[in-house]
């Protein structure tokens, strides 16, 4: 079965482009003019992928990202305009995993949308004698996408999810942000190493009691970051 795809803009000549070549890529694509519609038909359908332009009436790209992540991981690919580092940076604040930008050739939508597919397909091909890591307090069901410290559930987008399972999977192993760009967003991602910075420190905000002084997510000053538990 094809992958089901939202899109959401208004403006509805580039809305009937995206949808027209996605379907005749075999995948389902339904519609959302504004930002409330978004979230409704987000939460009410399990979408495979979620394109998400930045302005939009009701509710903004950036506010319609935070809402869906607070039910949804789904991977969310926002449009921005042109050059605008700012939208990107925000985009990935609220929650995103990709953006591309305005304007922009179908073939290259097409071709982010399948490397993000298959990096899904990839990432929940998951090992059973894998799927679970115990670190004390702290504990990862990959299956399940499930994060407890102590009783506490911890709600965590795709992309910081994948972080931190690479982090923990192998601790003690210091990771350039260029390797995590590359692991986590692949090789084609158009980001730059911005993009790692503030996924890390959203992560941290989330699963560090104290984020300035981080337990579980180190960084190794001019090299990257690590995993490793402090007591």
């Amino acid at each position: 079965m094809g992958k089901r795809v939202l899109v959401v803009d208004d403006e509805k000549n580039i809305v009937k482009g995206i949808m027209f070549a996605l379907r005749q890529d075999g995948m389902e694509a339904d519609a959302a003019y504004d930002g409330e519609e978004a979230v409704r038909l987000a939460g009410a359908v399990p979408y495979d992928i979620i394109l998400l332009d930045v302005m939009l009436p009701k509710l903004t790209g950036f506010e319609v990202c935070q809402q869906i992540r607070e039910f949804s991981d789904v991977p969310i690919v926002m449009l921005t305009a042109k050059g605008d580092d700012i939208d990107k940076i925000m985009g990935l604040e609220y929650g995103a995993d990709d953006y591309i930008t305005k304007p922009f050739n179908i073939l290259e939508v097409k071709a982010r949308i399948k490397a993000i597919m298959r990096r899904v397909e990839k990432r929940n091909k998951v090992d059973d004698t894998t799927n679970k890591l115990d670190f004390g307090e702290l504990k990862i069901d990959i299956e399940l996408r499930d994060v407890h410290v102590g009783d506490k559930e911890i709600n965590l987008t795709a992309k910081e999810f994948e972080l931190f399972v690479l982090l923990a999977r192998n601790p003690n192993k210091v990771f350039s942000r260029e390797d995590l760009l590359t692991t986590i967003w692949g090789e084609d991602y158009p980001g730059d190493e911005r993009t790692v910075d503030v996924h890390i420190r959203r992560l941290r905000e989330k699963v560090e009691a104290t984020p300035s002084y981080p337990r579980y997510v180190h960084t190794k000053w001019g090299v990257g970051y690590f995993f490793r538990v402090n007591s």
